[in-house]
């Protein structure tokens, strides 16, 4: 999946005209509210009130082109810096996410634990370890996935994230998603998946469907913690399933965009 000079995002039909600071660009993307998350407004006609398509604008080929890179640095810069919740007094440094930023997978688990918060990269821990031998064993490498969490810094004695915090991360990994443009997500653990969904079900009932995240309407799979089958190894059988399951919606969504 190459990459272009513009900040393109995928999976989308249509080319629209938005504007930033800097000046017009071309996006090809509808979604218009994860732009505007990420501080991007679109440029409207002031004739028509609708958006522009059309393929440049003369002596804008080269004004205001964001790339996907600069996006990238952009938002890491907004979440190291970032003190919207009591978490950023008692955090190390912030967990950002890692892996490979134009993956079909994107895995996704509730909060950095110590050992996170300490190196600054998600799921390096016991439960981590686990989660390199899942993938290794359905056929992906660390790699080939970006991992990520709801909450970029660590809540104290590892309890459960508050909905305020979650809230105030929430801007952040709507901007990642977007980014990658996943064909599939893995939810892992029942916050994550809780707040992917906006549901409250138990976790069980939620595995074994193809959930869908907002408007974007990426594949969304459940799956148990790493940390919860430590405690309960007997259930690694269930994991496997649903890795398989993952990688069945993931086949079936590049081939039909092939």
């Amino acid at each position: 999946m190459p990459l272009t000079g513009l900040f393109c995002l995928r999976n989308a039909p249509t080319r629209s005209w938005v504007m930033s600071e800097q000046g017009a660009y071309m996006i090809h993307n509808p979604q218009y509210e994860y732009l505007k998350a990420m501080g991007v407004q679109q440029w409207v006609a002031r004739d028509t009130g609708e958006a522009v398509i059309g393929e440049c604008l003369p002596g804008q080929a080269n004004a205001g082109v964001v790339s996907v890179a600069q996006g990238w640095l952009a938002l890491e810069d907004q979440v190291a810096s970032c003190k919207k919740c009591q978490l950023h007094e008692s955090r190390t440094q912030t967990v950002f996410g890692t892996g490979n930023r134009n993956a079909d997978w994107l895995i996704i688990g509730e909060a950095p634990g110590a050992d996170e918060d300490r190196q600054g990269e998600p799921f390096v821990g016991r439960a981590g370890k686990l989660l390199t031998e899942m993938l290794f064993a359905a056929g992906l490498q660390r790699a080939d996935v970006f991992i990520a969490n709801i909450l970029k810094c660590r809540p104290p004695a590892n309890r459960d994230p508050s909905p305020d915090e979650v809230a105030c991360c929430q801007v952040y990994l709507r901007q990642q998603i977007a980014l990658i443009q996943p064909q599939v997500i893995l939810a892992v653990g029942r916050i994550a998946a809780h707040d992917l969904l906006q549901t409250d079900s138990q976790l069980g009932q939620l595995r074994g469907k193809v959930h869908h995240y907002g408007d974007m309407n990426i594949p969304v799979i459940v799956t148990y913690h790493p940390a919860y089958l430590l405690r309960s190894p007997l259930e690694k059988r269930k994991v496997w399933r649903d890795l398989q399951f993952a990688k069945a919606v993931n086949k079936q969504q590049v081939t039909v965009q092939d």
